[in-house]
């Protein structure tokens, strides 16, 4: 079994949940997501990003709004609705119990020790 695999399936499982609260700030292009998942070492492709964005939308969760751009086509800007922060929320929640329970787990003794440097990583 490679730890690559379990890796990708971690991250995926988190990807959601970053793209919300990335688009809970205010208006964001998608190009503008992908650039913050980057540069936090969540290297996602736009083939990963669209149809989640789509999803989200479809769901009721996010609404968009295009607007006009001065380099090129008009862009498609994200911003949650009102269902959309109240999943949030409810993520929000789920992800501090989530890492309350994974450091009571590793606190335990014999548990391994903290990594040193996280690797990047591609979705």
């Amino acid at each position: 079994m490679k730890v690559e695999n379990t890796q990708v399936q971690m991250r995926k499982g988190i990807l959601e949940y970053c793209i919300l609260e990335i688009i809970a700030r205010g208006e964001v292009y998608a190009s503008d997501m992908l650039e913050e998942l980057t540069a936090a070492r969540m290297l996602v492709v736009e083939g990963t990003l669209y149809p989640l964005l789509t999803r989200l939308k479809n769901a009721g969760l996010l609404d968009y709004t295009w607007k006009e751009s001065m380099s090129g086509p008009p862009r498609k800007y994200y911003t949650l609705t009102e269902a959309g922060q109240d999943f949030l929320h409810q993520l929000r929640l789920t992800w501090e119990e989530v890492q309350d329970s994974v450091r009571i787990i590793r606190q335990k003794p014999g548990a391994a020790p903290e990594p040193t440097a996280p690797p990047e990583f591609a979705l």
